[in-house]
């Protein structure tokens, strides 16, 4: 039996580990009978903590802005990712675009019913079916339609669109609240553009637009004013800012200072297994299993595999604490498959540094950065590369 060893990355602790691996664990599985999923859980032992409590964090800082590219030079799929980046960080922006700068609609008969009083009555229907219409992409779609219409921006854009277009911006909005709360939350499993894409069809259809494709519309038009959306000031405090990335930036900086003890555990791992195995990392879980292979030989593991890792990087740039630059890889190094996403700005490629020692392979999960490096775990393409490798 095939045992299959997965490195979480940075900023996993439970309940979300134990989701991540489960999920990992079914994605394999299901494409090859007789796997077995070992986890290692370096995160409790040697994760990084606040220790203090975070009296080290000043209680106030000033705003950080984002700036968005030049709408015009950007090709459509990056135009598109830009855009549900902003809108993971504020889903009400096209609600607020619909309302100041929308297309109007038809105008509305005398004695018709006013288009808010419908959209209101369609979220409140969807709130009622809870969050099955969405499960996909995690809890909390019940409570976001509720607060959608009950949003003072709701009516101004119910004026401005017509019903289906409205139908489209309400699910994209409802979509964009769903996956920002769980990039906000730190979950290591972020869905694809293709499943988000999906569930937005299935919850505009819910809310009155007609089958696919009547966003296209709608889309276009907010696609255009994507570099002012993304030049909107975002102001964030720096203590919750910090506390919510400390655990992944953390981690990094203490793997970087005191790295023995989280590669002595995943050795520790390995030796007690029979072979064949295969080492899964993700992103510093990569850097922990290539640093571990190159430091000793493991003849038990038969394949590595990186996933959204920054050890390529990290060898280039002198940073690599088991290989410095530009010393070759050992021969005892197993073959190494490297996946990344394009848009994935923590994922590198390494063939081109230890050429004929690396596979690299890229995963388009459709998602903008950061939601691209959470979202390999949910995207089918990761898991059919994974298998194929396997001895």
């Amino acid at each position: 039996m095939t045992a299959v060893v997965f490195v979480h990355g940075t900023g996993v602790r439970e309940p979300g580990f134990s989701a991540l691996v489960g999920r990992v664990a079914a994605g394999l599985t299901a494409r090859r009978d007789g796997l077995r999923v070992v986890p290692y859980y370096w995160g409790a032992a040697h994760g990084a903590t606040l220790a203090a409590g975070g009296v080290s964090l000043p209680s106030r800082s000033g705003a950080e802005r984002g700036v968005g590219e030049d709408a015009a030079t950007q090709d459509p799929d990056d135009e598109a990712a830009a855009t549900w980046g902003t809108l993971y960080r504020d889903p009400y922006a096209e609600l607020a675009l619909a309302a100041a700068r929308g297309v109007p609609g038809a105008e509305r008969p005398p004695g018709s019913e006013p288009p808010q009083r419908r959209a209101r009555a369609s979220l409140a229907a969807l709130a009622a079916q809870g969050d099955a219409p969405a499960a996909e992409l995690g809890p909390g779609l019940a409570r976001a339609a509720v607060d959608l219409a009950g949003h003072p921006l709701l009516g101004p854009a119910a004026e401005a669109l017509d019903p289906a277009n409205l139908a489209v911006l309400a699910a994209r909005s409802l979509a964009a609240r769903l996956i920002g709360d769980a990039l906000d939350a730190g979950s290591p499993l972020i869905p694809t553009g293709e499943t988000r894409d999906a569930v937005i069809t299935r919850i505009a259809e819910t809310l009155g637009a007609p089958p696919r494709g009547a966003e296209r519309g709608l889309r276009s038009y907010l696609l255009r004013t994507a570099g002012a959306m993304a030049s909107r000031a975002v102001e964030r405090r720096r203590r919750p800012l910090t506390e919510a990335a400390h655990p992944a930036a953390g981690d990094i900086l203490r793997y970087l200072s005191r790295g023995e003890a989280f590669r002595d555990g995943l050795r520790s791992l390995v030796v007690g297994l029979e072979p064949p195995v295969a080492v899964v990392g993700h992103s510093l879980g990569g850097i922990i299993a290539l640093d571990t292979l190159i430091s000793a030989p493991l003849p038990q593991v038969g394949l590595l595999v990186t996933v959204g890792s920054q050890g390529p990087f990290l060898y280039e740039s002198g940073s690599l604490p088991s290989l410095e630059h530009p010393a070759p890889l050992p021969p005892y190094v197993p073959a190494w498959l490297n996946l990344y996403d394009p848009r994935d700005l923590l994922g590198y490629l390494g063939a081109g540094l230890f050429p004929g020692r690396v596979t690299d392979v890229a995963v388009d999960s459709g998602q903008p950065f950061p939601a691209a490096h959470s979202a390999y775990w949910t995207n089918p393409a990761v898991y059919g590369h994974i298998v194929e490798h396997l001895l």
